[in-house]
């Protein structure tokens, strides 16, 4: 008599991932099985209005995504700068977007070293001139980070990366809210770390 085999640990169906840039975002989907990331669109950043937060959102909404992967960029020796910083303030904005729209959509941030160098190669070895990189390398990476993601997910038979949380709100004045807003780091301050999923272990040095 067979075990049943235990279900996969991590969110099964549609996915997105994203490449957080400071002019550009690139972002790819994938299939409800999780077999290929393919790249989507290229979307211009709008640090103001956020409008390509909402166009994300409404991505995820219309595919039924049950994940959405954020490249996190750190460097060769693991560190993480102002593009880590940008991309985790990008991943809090697209958790409080989508619970804005009552949607139960867990964000992950997933290291991303070298996903744009890869993107630029993977493009001139398919023979396009390097001209025309900039139309489509920030999605090209975005598939690069989300396939990645899916492949360690299938691996493991669990979740990867850092899940993001919505940053805390304010508390008013005089409150006694301080003790609240010291349990989580804000990442305006330069220094959010999201807690660890079970199962992923940082790339060994």
């Amino acid at each position: 008599m067979t075990e049943p085999v235990a279900a996969a640990d991590y969110p099964q169906g549609p996915k997105l991932g994203v490449d957080v840039g400071t002019v550009r975002v690139g972002v790819a989907i994938c299939d409800r099985d999780a077999i290929l990331a393919t790249p989507y669109k290229t979307l211009d950043r709008n640090a103001k209005k956020n409008s390509d937060v909402r166009v994300i959102v409404s991505l995820a909404q219309e595919l039924g995504a049950v994940q959405v992967i954020v490249g996190l960029p750190r460097t060769m020796k693991g560190e993480e700068h102002a593009s880590a910083r940008m991309a985790a303030e990008y991943a809090e904005l697209l958790v409080a977007e989508l619970a804005g729209r009552g949607l139960d959509v867990p964000v992950n941030l997933v290291d991303e070293r070298l996903s744009s160098v890869t993107a630029h190669r993977n493009l001139h070895e398919a023979g396009m001139s390097s001209r025309n990189h900039r139309k489509v390398v920030d999605q090209v990476a975005a598939a690069g980070i989300l396939q990645h993601a899916i492949d360690m997910q299938k691996a493991r038979g669990t979740d990867v990366g850092s899940r993001v949380s919505a940053p805390p709100r304010p508390q008013p004045s005089g409150t006694g809210g301080s003790a609240q807003a010291d349990a989580s780091v804000s990442v305006s301050e330069g220094k959010s770390r999201p807690q660890n999923t079970e199962g992923y272990s940082e790339p060994v040095q």
